[in-house]
């Protein structure tokens, strides 16, 4: 088992202690590092990260919107570089500093249900005016595992996507939108296809330990999920530079265990004194990757599910503070 966690300052330092494995990728790459989105989940874990794993010569740069200043002054105390810039408005973007490699986690998922044209902005536009800033500079362009199609095995990266509804297809138009630049210009572009990362302010294991500890029935329609630890995550995306090409380099990016929501309500359950309540039947089909092409590149996650699994436990016993930003990872439809 690994250490406890006790409190948010040592939660941040775990999430953001770099791998071994991204220390030495991250070496082999050149320049400063640009970071755009860097204020959402995961953003602000990685920037810490790649300024730990980095050399004080290299500058890491971290590009939002940064509409709360708590979230900068935090990178900024951290070593990182911060400006203030929306992404959708190109004059802004082509004011940018250079960069040696960027890490493109800009996008828009939730509320995308009456706001279709807005998603498909963000998802889209705001990429190609990245991507033709930063032509020929390597990137890793953060997608999501819902372009592709429920499987009852987990889609490995040459299953054709089958996106469903509109935040899914527009997340489909993003990776298009750097694999033209990437053809057009020759830029190495990793696309780096995540589902779930997960932390104990957040994520399905999260959302599954709150039902069970409230007495919510835990919802089995989607009865099967893949999650990683977000620090390992964190780890891949930036290991992911070194591996960039033109045309793309597609990976799938998630723990390698499929793992079966009512099982981990069990396990929540015998953690939390609670007996968990179910609805629904499980579908055979679910959201599902297939990572072995991500293990063989870099090996298996470092942190374990078992030991996901106890943190948050921990954390949700303890009372202590989570970020209320559900994954929704139970939806079918594609309305978010």
């Amino acid at each position: 088992m690994e250490e406890e966690l006790v409190g948010e300052e040592a939660l941040e330092e775990r999430l953001s202690r770099p791998t071994a494995g991204a220390k030495t990728d991250l070496a082999r790459t050149k320049g400063d590092l640009v970071v755009l989105g860097a204020s959402g989940k995961m953003g602000p874990t990685l920037v810490r990260m790649a300024r730990r794993a980095l050399p004080p010569n290299r500058a890491v740069i971290a590009v939002a919107r940064f509409t709360d200043p708590r979230s900068r002054a935090s990178l900024e105390a951290a070593g990182a570089k911060t400006i203030a810039c929306d992404l959708l408005e190109r004059r802004d973007v082509d004011l940018l500093p250079d960069a040696g490699g960027v890490i493109f986690m800009a996008g828009q998922k939730f509320g995308t249900s009456g706001a279709e044209a807005s998603t498909w902005a963000a998802n889209t536009v705001a990429p190609a005016c990245a991507a033709e800033r930063y032509r020929g500079v390597p990137a890793v362009v953060f997608s999501t595992g819902n372009v592709y199609p429920f499987t009852e095995r987990g889609a490995d990266e040459a299953t054709p996507p089958g996106p469903t509804g509109e935040y899914a297809q527009s997340a489909l138009g993003r990776e298009r939108v750097w694999e033209h630049y990437s053809r057009a210009h020759g830029t190495p572009v990793t696309i780096y296809r995540l589902n779930y990362a997960v932390e104990p302010r957040y994520g399905v294991l999260l959302e599954i330990a709150l039902a069970v500890r409230d007495g919510r029935p835990v919802d089995l329609r989607m009865g099967r999920v893949n999650v990683i630890w977000q620090g390992d995550a964190n780890a891949a995306a930036l290991r992911c530079l070194a591996i960039a090409q033109s045309p793309p380099e597609i990976l799938n990016v998630t723990g390698p265990e499929t793992l079966a929501v009512r099982d981990l309500a069990l396990r929540f359950g015998g953690l939390l004194g609670r007996t968990p309540v179910f609805d629904g039947k499980e579908e055979p089909r679910a959201l599902l990757s297939n990572v072995s092409k991500m293990v063989s590149l870099f090996g298996p996650p470092e942190i374990s599910v078992d030991q996901v699994v106890a943190w948050v436990a921990a954390w949700v016993k303890a009372g202590a503070r989570t970020l209320g930003k559900p994954s929704h990872f139970e939806t079918r439809d594609g309305k978010f």
